[in-house]
């Protein structure tokens, strides 16, 4: 038989497997047939016996949980400022750290996996602060950009040797 795919095949399939095991099929053969795990056959026969027809209904999936618009807005906003700033310990931004907030915040639960999803549909990409040396120093930094490289590049331009004494 072919795997079932909607919620109402699957319904269908788990009604015809506890059929078959009440019309005298053992639970093998009935697995057999529907090419399922025995251990499933059983799991629907005792929910049926358990709590009857209404066991084997489908259930709905209602998806992914969303945020209104102006709740999407509030989450890009958040992007635009840096995670210390909203009481996190690093600047990094993560799928985790973001539906943190979206669950803190706004009372919505998504998992961080789908966050990054969600993300990246807004083409919003994951980024990493760049990295500052601690003995950076720009006023240096500038004084060589001003005087040494003009220098260096004349040298070059003048067909004077590469070596710098």
């Amino acid at each position: 038989m072919k795997t079932a795919r909607t919620a109402q095949e699957k319904e269908h399939r788990r009604r015809l497997a506890v059929q078959r095991v009440k019309e005298g099929w053992s639970t093998s053969e009935v697995a057999s047939f529907l090419d399922v795990d025995i251990r499933s056959v059983q799991r629907w026969v005792k929910a049926d016996r358990e709590g009857g027809p209404a066991a084997l209904a489908a259930k709905p999936y209602l998806g992914h949980p969303k945020l209104t618009p102006e709740q999407a807005a509030t989450v890009v906003e958040w992007l635009n400022h840096s995670p210390r700033e909203l009481g996190f310990l690093t600047d990094l931004w993560t799928g985790k750290r973001v539906a943190f907030l979206i669950q803190q915040r706004l009372g919505v639960v998504f998992h961080p996996h789908y966050v990054n999803e969600w993300l990246t549909q807004r083409k919003i990409t994951p980024q990493k602060p760049q990295r500052v040396p601690r003995e950076r120093n720009q006023q240096k930094i500038n004084e060589w950009l001003a005087h040494d490289l003009p220098r260096i590049q004349e040298k070059k331009r003048c067909g004077s040797p590469s070596r710098i004494h």
